[in-house]
């Protein structure tokens, strides 16, 4: 699974030469890659009309109810515009919007397997240094705690510290982690889940490869490389050579 997240970016402009350029680069050699762009909802419909078969529409953040929320998104318009999946909990919400473990919790959980949700955890830099890193990720986990999860429930890991830095850990500490979070998902999810588990933080082109070959990395969640359409094909044919040989 990739997962383009184009944040707070894009026009029609814009997306229209992203998939002039993503299509000249892509190699279609493996159609069963789970390929998703996340762009602003406002953009959701021009993509639908730019993609083809195999690539999916998702949303960067989800509303599960409909009704009285102003300005929120909700799953059942996300379904109308043939969305299948959201990012949620990501750390810029949490940061900029305070959304609290409770609030992402509710979400996942009233989302009642309509939309795929991808889960993102990670740690501060200051977490890090001061050897937290799992301790937080179990608490942000523990949010799904005796729960029966979405079959292809799915868990980004992206460590604060290096979205957007330039700035990774170490491709065998990424891979660590990963086995630690499918583990302790599957320890505590109701119906035992072995999620797959995203990297994301500063992924490129020249990078990708060390993510992918590890056995515990199932894909990525890519922000700014995302932006360039050759740049995140070139990605996504580094994962099928990588994963799909």
């Amino acid at each position: 699974m990739l997962i383009a997240n184009w944040k707070s970016n894009g026009s029609k402009a814009m997306a229209k030469n992203w998939f002039n350029k993503f299509f000249e680069k892509y190699n279609f050699k493996n159609e069963e890659t789970f390929i998703g762009i996340a762009p602003p909802f406002v953009y959701i419909e021009q993509i639908n009309i730019l993609k083809k078969s195999n690539i999916n529409t998702g949303l960067q953040d989800i509303e599960p109810f409909s009704g009285a929320r102003t300005g929120a998104i909700s799953a059942d318009m996300a379904l109308d515009l043939e969305c299948c999946f959201s990012i949620i909990g990501h750390s810029e919400r949490r940061e900029l919007y305070k959304e609290s473990n409770n609030q992402i919790k509710e979400k996942i959980i009233n989302l009642d397997n309509k939309i795929i949700p991808i889960l993102c955890v990670g740690e501060t830099e200051k977490e890090n240094i001061a050897g937290k890193t799992k301790q937080v990720i179990q608490n942000q986990l523990e949010i799904i705690k005796d729960y029966e999860l979405h079959d292809l429930f799915t868990v980004a890991y992206e460590p604060v510290w290096a979205i957007g830095s330039g700035k990774t850990p170490h491709a065998e500490e990424i891979n660590e982690i990963h086995k630690f979070i499918k583990d302790v998902v599957q320890s505590i999810s109701t119906n035992d889940l072995v999620p797959d588990v995203l990297y994301g933080g500063s992924v490129t082109h020249k990078n990708a490869s060390s993510f992918f070959n590890q056995d515990f990395v199932d894909g990525a969640l890519i922000g700014g490389a995302s932006l360039d359409g050759s740049i995140f094909a070139e990605i996504v044919n580094i994962y099928n050579g990588t994963k799909n040989k």
